[in-house]
């Protein structure tokens, strides 16, 4: 998946205009309820526009957006997912997404350093900004629609038409990462074809696969079958068409075995997991794991410490599958991811957020099927207001791609 660079770009971008009296030493800038400490030019209000100017630098290396500057033509290029906002030094307009907008104030040079508009750059880039006044503070707070997110891929069969579309339907809702299960009936070629697509939008793909089945030791040899598919098609091409990761969505609680023997079905999974870490040891390879959101609840046989800071330790991610169509309150989206984010932080690690499209038996409150995607995304957004603060957030996932494209 991704660096988090993309995930909270649009974060940074904003920032609302202040009073001329506000002077350079005394503004300060927080990032989804991060503060952020300039080491080199300070951000400062220029006093003819009332606008709130940062370094470009704290765009790209600070809140991960992708900018270009070119020299001879005093341009710079500025690019967030599915956002792009071109500018020239000196210009009091820019081109959003290649539409002309007019502003006050420019961009400008100072002190060797290229300074640009906080205020403009985030209304372009979606983020919402509160001006503090009373601690001379621009609060930003980005949007979700700018946070990485990741969508699974079950039937493979579908990339081999209209890869364009998919793309392009992935692209305009802002996907970073592409979790497409293995068939390895499908040509090579067209993993190929498809992986190369997605990563010129900046898409990542991870090779997807797993069966509640993998727990048990005859799920080996098909574990390792798995690994080695991957890694020699990786090395049968170049980086631009390459798998990033390997994602697992093994889920033995779907056995009636996991309540019958629980312990047995634990020890069993956890040497095949080991197996895993073995076998992609080295290999460059990013692992994620599909857990349920209440892992954190299991333990590792005899003993107190969980089973999802298990897997945490051995593993680069998790996606908590967290099944819920509301963000707040009681059981939702907030309240389940919370331990496990918190377990993930202390260990350096990242968690992803999974949310449900397609129809679902387990009760009205667990699915967006049948909602809008304009719901969902408010719900989204809410949650991320929740949860942007914890160092392991890392966005979310939506099951599946084709539940996804289906709603209204």
């Amino acid at each position: 998946m991704r660096k988090w660079l993309v995930c909270t770009l649009a974060i940074m971008l904003s920032v609302a205009a202040f009073t001329p009296a506000t002077y350079a030493s005394g503004v300060r800038v927080s990032v989804d309820g991060r503060n952020v400490q300039f080491l080199d030019e300070h951000p400062y209000v220029d006093q003819r526009s009332n606008l709130t100017m940062v370094p470009l630098a704290f765009i790209s290396d600070k809140l991960g957006a992708a900018t270009e500057w070119d020299g001879e033509l005093k341009q710079i290029t500025i690019s967030l997912n599915r956002d792009t906002v071109i500018l020239v030094i000196g210009d009091h307009h820019a081109l959003v997404n290649g539409k002309r907008v007019d502003f006050e104030g420019a961009a400008v040079l100072k002190n060797g350093r290229t300074m640009v508009p906080l205020r403009f750059i985030s209304e372009a880039l979606h983020a919402n900004v509160e001006w503090q006044p009373k601690h001379k503070l621009v609060s930003i707070m980005s949007s979700v629609g700018n946070v990485p997110k990741g969508t699974w891929i079950w039937d493979t069969h579908i990339i081999k038409q209209d890869q364009e579309k998919m793309i392009s339907f992935a692209k305009m809702k802002g996907v970073t990462s592409i979790y497409l299960q293995v068939n390895r009936d499908i040509d090579s070629t067209i993993y190929e074809d498809f992986i190369r697509k997605a990563k010129r939008e900046g898409i990542l793909v991870e090779a997807l696969e797993g069966r509640p089945e993998w727990v048990y030791k005859s799920g080996q040899e098909d574990i390792q079958k798995f690994i080695e598919w991957v890694k020699t098609y990786n090395s049968s091409v170049g980086p631009e068409a390459s798998f990033t990761g390997l994602h697992f969505d093994i889920e033995p609680y779907a056995l009636d075995e996991w309540t019958k023997v629980n312990k047995v079905i634990l020890e069993s999974w956890m040497d095949n997991l080991r197996l895993i870490e073995k076998e992609t040891k080295g290999s460059g390879l990013q692992i994620t794991m599909d857990v349920p959101y209440w892992l954190n609840t299991v333990h590792v046989p005899g003993t107190n410490y969980s089973m999802s800071a298990w897997l945490l330790e051995k593993f680069d991610c998790l996606v908590i599958m967290n099944y819920r169509n509301h963000a707040l309150g009681d059981n939702g989206i907030v309240e389940n991811a919370q331990d496990m984010l918190r377990e993930a932080s202390t260990l350096k690690k990242k968690i992803v957020i999974a949310v449900e499209t397609v129809k679902s038996k387990e009760g009205p409150r667990v699915s967006f099927y049948s909602m809008s995607n304009e719901v969902m995304e408010k719900e989204l957004q809410s949650a991320h207001n929740k949860l942007t603060h914890y160092a392991s957030y890392a966005g979310f996932a939506i099951h599946d791609f084709k539940g996804w494209q289906d709603m209204k």
